[in-house]
Parts: C-alpha cells; structure tokens; sequence
C-alpha cells in the first residue's frame, strides 16, 4: 500500500482559499487513483473529488463543482486540492486515498479505497 501524508490545511475566512497537498511514497504513484474526502465534526465521511492514475479523467461531488479542482503531479507523487469559496460549514478533515484499482466509476465510493492519509484540519471561520 502507498502511504500518504496531507498538508495544507488551516483556519481560512468565509470566502478564502486553500491549497491541499498529500504526497504518497512507498509504490509508484502514478498507478493510484487517488481522491480526496472530507468529513465535518459529527458527520460521515464524504466524497469531495478523484483523478484517475494518468490524471485524464476527474470527478467532482456536486458542492464542489466550479470551486475546488483536483491535480496532480506524478513525478512528485502528489495529489493537490484547490479549494476556494470556501463556507464556514465545510469546516472538517479532509482526507485523501489511494485505490490501485483502474475502475473509475467507483471513485466516489470510500470503500473503493485502499490507502488514508491522517488527514488535514480546515476550518473556515470568521
């Protein structure tokens, strides 16, 4: 399993931006499809966004659809989360994992993952 490790996260205003990172090591990256997660204080986990191994292909929960982008840079093992507009209700952990697995159409799904980061706290707060 590849290991990874999140970073990035902060306290940011109403309205502020982001940049979330998690570099993996351990196997070779670029055959990970990788996503991010997050989850707010008293709620389940949920599914923010994934990019396929070769970065081609990219999903999007409907709340961040035209604000957060997912990318990443294979020949530095890191999966990045750009998050902007962000609302004082997306305060959590966000998490990102790893799937050898080429089956995209099971990339919102946290089952369909089978490595974590430890996460990284955001709070958005005025």
């Amino acid at each position: 399993q590849v290991r990874l490790v999140e970073s990035g996260g902060g306290l940011v205003q109403p309205g502020g931006a982001l940049r979330l990172s998690c570099v993996g090591s351990g196997q070779t990256f670029s055959d990970y499809r990788m996503g991010w997660f997050r989850q707010a204080p008293g709620k389940e986990r949920e599914f923010v966004a994934a990019i396929s191994q070769s970065g081609a292909h990219r999903l999007y929960a409907d709340f961040a659809k035209g604000r957060f982008t997912i990318s990443r840079d294979n020949a530095q093992s890191t999966v990045y989360l750009e998050v902007n507009s962000l609302k004082e209700e997306e305060t959590g952990v966000y998490y990102c994992a790893a799937s050898y697995s080429i089956n995209f159409d099971v990339a919102r799904n946290n089952d369909a993952y089978d490595s974590w980061g430890q996460g990284t706290q955001v709070a958005v707060s005025s």
